[in-house]
């Protein structure tokens, strides 16, 4: 490829002790808890609203949150789904106990109410947002990131900080930065399809409760799935549904039809992809009307401006959290957040073989118990190395198995409220992102409302082996 040289000079902003790039749950979550603690912010977000996947994404069901027997998500996550439910923004069957007991439970909720407390909390921070913002550039010195540009409609500023933050889902700013990281497809043999997620109206809830004693019937649609895909009703066979789930009171949340072979990191591949996840939910919402009782009368509202990537890009940090700790129900001295959510790795293709694979690992072999939970280190949210730099959420240090249970967004927040809290606990101290005292952290953290069950603290994180 021929390449062109670009020589500008563009305005310098600086006075910042934070930039987040990215404002999605883990980049939001990070903004707020550092302003909270005093630090001057700057949140960009390349959409027009925070929340990514819960908002842009139409993702609008948190994954677990508890253990069958208690909450373990604590913070800011925690404030964010319990002020949900009490402004009435979560779907009508929720009750408290789906999100601080239930084992395995999600938790659907309205996008927009999303989107205004998300607006709210980080006003009331003093967070300085930036929307239609992209991170698109570095500057480095060794291990020590100076600055970032910046494009927006008011074209370039080159942004100085003291700290960062890469919540960008696809490391994005590390790999601007010259840090090392790994990519779906590259350095994986294959690549988790995305899902474009949508909104549908006018279900008759009550006539699906009939059918489906559980409220959704996801087990009751599996099988209408089953039937459809020998019926060849679909372009494909992939029987994998993640479902039709409730939001209103006559209204849905449809997670359904992976898009295979997608590239989240090739700008040709995503965009082919958003045109075939629209055509997937076409048959879709065909499916819903002709086979699942309570939808004759479906209405296909809107479907989502951001893919559901599930896998992309993801750096190599101090620790990568592998599946013998998930196995293992690992408990960390510098763990961050315990998490309880099955490992999810969606099917790589339409074949049977998948879908089997599939069934097994998220039903039985990757599922841990009610009452147990793997902990989640500070050290797989620092770039190896890296000094000033930090990352949380979908582009965290750990495989291929692991990285399916807690790419997701109460796993997200949790991981952003760990590394703004770090970033303040950094510019106090004067010590690098891998040199902080994770005692310290974990006691601000538990301070500030998170559950961090370890009986044993240390003042180092937990670094790979070698």
């Amino acid at each position: 490829m021929k390449t062109y040289h670009l020589s500008r000079e563009i305005p310098v902003e600086s006075g910042y002790d934070l930039v987040v790039a990215g404002g999605g749950p883990a980049g939001t979550a990070a903004a707020i808890c550092a302003a909270r603690r005093g630090a001057k912010v700057l949140l960009v977000e390349a959409t027009g609203c925070l929340g990514g996947m819960g908002t842009s994404g139409l993702v609008t069901a948190f994954d677990p949150m508890a253990d069958g027997e208690k909450m373990l998500v604590g913070g800011l996550m925690r404030e964010i789904v319990e002020t949900l439910h009490e402004r009435g923004w979560t779907a009508p069957q929720v009750t408290p106990d789906w999100f601080r007991k239930r084992y395995h439970c999600w938790t659907p909720f309205n996008a927009e109410g999303l989107k205004i407390l998300l607006d709210d909390l980080a006003a009331a921070a003093g967070v300085e947002v930036r929307f239609f913002t992209r991170v698109i550039d570095a500057d480095t010195d060794g291990k020590t990131v100076r600055g970032v540009v910046l494009q927006n409609v008011e074209g370039y500023r080159f942004v100085q900080a003291k700290t960062f933050v890469d919540a960008t889902g696809d490391a994005v700013l590390t790999k601007l930065c010259g840090g090392a990281v790994r990519e779906a497809g590259k350095d994986t043999p294959n690549i988790m399809p995305p899902t474009l997620c949508s909104l549908h109206a006018n279900i008759d809830w009550a006539t699906a409760q009939k059918e489906h004693p559980g409220g959704t019937g996801p087990n009751r649609q599996q099988e209408l799935m089953d039937r459809a895909v020998a019926e060849g009703h679909f372009s494909h066979r992939d029987r994998h549904l993640p479902g039709l789930y409730r939001i209103g009171k006559s209204t849905g949340m449809l997670n359904a039809g992976h898009v295979f072979r997608m590239d989240a990191l090739n700008c040709r591949s995503l965009s082919d992809g958003m045109v075939r996840g629209r055509q997937l939910v076409k048959e879709y919402v065909e499916f819903y009307r002709k086979y699942v009782p309570g939808c004759g009368d479906l209405e296909w509202m809107t479907t989502a401006t951001l893919m559901g990537v599930r896998e992309s890009r993801r750096i190599v940090g101090e620790y990568e959290l592998n599946l013998a700790d998930y196995l293992a129900r690992r408990q960390f001295p510098d763990q961050i957040a315990v998490f309880n959510k099955a490992i999810d790795i969606h099917v790589y293709d339409d074949s049977d073989e998948q879908y089997r694979r599939f069934c097994e690992e998220f039903h039985d072999r990757g599922r841990l118990k009610p009452g147990e939970c793997v902990g989640i280190p500070y050290g797989i949210l620092v770039p190896r190395g890296w000094r000033n730099l930090w990352v949380a959420g979908r582009c965290n240090s750990s495989d291929v198995s692991v990285h399916g249970s807690i790419r997701v967004q109460p796993a997200a927040a949790m991981m952003g409220q760990a590394v703004g809290t770090a970033a303040v606990l950094s510019l106090r101290s004067g010590k690098g992102a891998a040199e902080l005292d994770t005692a310290e952290l974990v006691e601000t953290l538990r301070a500030d409302g998170a559950y961090l069950p370890q009986p044993r603290l240390a003042k180092t994180l937990t670094r790979a082996q070698g």
